[in-house]
């Protein structure tokens, strides 16, 4: 697989979520109402739309940030385990904010963006190679940070989201251990 093909998915993610963060602006962001509302049967499909709608520029902007660096993480295994963790991580925490999450409307990509976070670090916990150790160490170093969006300090912020992502992202990683095969580079 050429190096530039695992990040396809990626960028068209990234891609899609500004199209629809620039469509939601001209829309006096409207369409934030297709968000994830936790108990509610029409706040169902929000499992899947949550991630792509955002509360403005710089929520869609720090998110994409944190989507490119973890989620490149996450795509150099591969395009196929690429979609199929960010599936997982998305239906996973966003059945938990669902079920779990206060009443109120949830959006933005934040909660994947932990699930990529849960993933790497959760990677090196369950398979213990030198690559998933290091890996999970920087994300540590650059992103533990990230470990505080998990406390309900600010009420217009999804902490639930965050906690449900990592959650998600850490039983992804468990769920993955077993089928993952070493990543082979050529030289």
């Amino acid at each position: 697989m050429r190096p530039v093909s695992r990040f396809r998915t990626l960028a068209g993610l990234v891609i899609i979520l500004w199209l629809v963060e620039l469509l939601n602006a001209l829309l006096g962001h409207r369409l934030n109402a297709f968000g994830l509302v936790p108990r509610d049967l029409a706040g169902l499909p929000g499992i899947f739309l949550a991630p792509l709608l955002h509360a403005g520029f710089s929520h869609a902007a720090s998110n994409t940030a944190g989507l490119l660096a973890l989620g490149g993480l996450v795509a150099l295994r591969g395009e196929r385990h690429f979609v199929v963790t960010t599936l997982a991580i998305v239906l996973v925490s966003g059945g938990l904010v669902w079920l779990l999450g206060r009443n109120a409307l949830h959006v933005g990509a934040s909660g994947l963006v932990f699930g990529y976070f849960g993933l790497l670090v959760g990677r090196a916990w369950y398979r213990r190679t030198t690559d998933s150790v290091l890996v999970a160490a920087g994300v540590m170093v650059v992103y533990g940070g990230l470990l505080w969006g998990v406390l309900p300090v600010r009420s217009y912020i999804s902490w639930e989201g965050h906690l449900a992502g990592l959650v998600a992202g850490i039983l992804v990683a468990r769920w993955r251990a077993g089928s993952e095969t070493p990543v082979r580079h050529s030289g």
